[in-house]
């Protein structure tokens, strides 16, 4: 879905080279859509081929501004909760952070059809809670209060079956009823450093708590997160390409200014650039969450070479393969 851009060319109308500061970008790779936001467009799309609009979509399907007014103009109207659906038989599309089991049981209580795009990171460890809460582990979820994916993690379980872990704090305060049968499981778009010392201190404090076989944190989120603390320590500046309510946006601009990257900005278009503050920029690094798509990465590039003499240099760590297949039903439709 994403050019391979190398070589921005100015255009004929742009002000000469020479008069333009010089500025090379190092452009980290991978950057940008994962395979889950990827998978959880395309049910969108996919619906409203197979249906036409509407298409009802609870919540934002990943959190990219762009990608949600997109998907608008297309026919898709977003909505908060179920009770904002008619009776129309039009479908309702369940977003990629997952949504508590009492969302699709009311679903089915009004008869309406739904589609569930979570993704298969996020169901992974709902399973994974599932689980431990069958086997009679007290379930501990490191993630951040109020993001929906922390709201629908917690709602895989009965109430008092899971508690929610933000911080060090809070793990000192922690009095379990059985501290030997415990368990815990993660938000999927956490800082992979923050993450690695609080289940340390867990692992501290509870020595028989149980973890997941492999680690909670999406392949995406830390691949990005490593390219970007490549990068970060060569910039005078960085710029992190992703909406303000994306967990995994925040995440990377945090991770830069870590490692000691003067400036750190996270944007969403162009015109959201701070430009006195890059005046004295000769080294940019650019990347972008996981829910932003490479058009808003081209923008930003194009900003900067309308002002600067641009050069860009890929960085690249890793290279992704991963795909999720669509959901069965509309898997069965495309094949039709």
């Amino acid at each position: 879905m994403s050019a391979d851009i190398t070589n921005p060319v100015v255009s004929d109308a742009a002000p000469a080279a020479d008069r333009k500061p010089p500025l090379e970008i190092l452009l980290a790779a991978p950057r940008g859509f994962c395979a889950g936001v990827v998978r959880a467009i395309d049910v969108v799309e996919r619906a409203l081929a197979i249906y036409g609009p509407p298409v009802y979509v609870r919540h934002e399907i990943v959190h990219n501004k762009y990608v949600v007014e997109s998907l608008k103009r297309k026919g898709a109207v977003f909505v908060r909760e179920l009770d904002e659906v008619p009776d129309s038989g039009a479908p309702v599309i369940f977003s990629a952070h997952g949504v508590a089991k009492t969302v699709p049981a009311n679903a089915v209580e009004r008869g309406l059809t739904t589609i569930d795009a979570t993704c298969p990171l996020v169901t992974k460890v709902h399973r994974e809670a599932e689980i431990h809460h069958k086997r009679g582990r007290h379930v501990l979820l490191v993630g951040h209060s109020g993001h929906p994916e922390v709201v629908g993690t917690m709602g895989q379980l009965p109430k008092g079956s899971i508690t929610l872990v933000e911080d060090l704090d809070q793990i000192a305060a922690l009095e379990p009823e059985n501290p030997n049968n415990l368990a815990w499981v993660t938000q999927t778009t956490l800082s992979v450093d923050d993450t690695r010392h609080i289940v340390e201190a867990l692992k501290r404090k509870f020595p028989n708590i149980t973890g997941p076989h492999k680690d909670d944190i999406c392949y995406a989120t830390t691949n990005r997160q490593e390219s970007v603390k490549q990068i970060a320590p060569l910039v005078d500046a960085l710029i992190v390409v992703g909406s303000s309510n994306s967990s995994n946006s925040q995440r990377l601009r945090e991770v830069a200014e870590r490692v000691g990257c003067p400036i750190t900005r996270l944007v969403l278009r162009a015109e959201e650039i701070d430009w006195p503050a890059f005046a004295g920029v000769r080294k940019l690094g650019l990347t972008a969450g996981a829910s932003a798509p490479e058009v808003l990465v081209e923008e930003i590039i194009d900003a900067f070479a309308a002002r600067y003499d641009v050069t860009v240099d890929t960085v690249s760590t890793v290279v992704e393969d991963m795909v999720f297949p669509l959901p069965r039903e509309l898997r069965n439709e495309a094949a039709e």
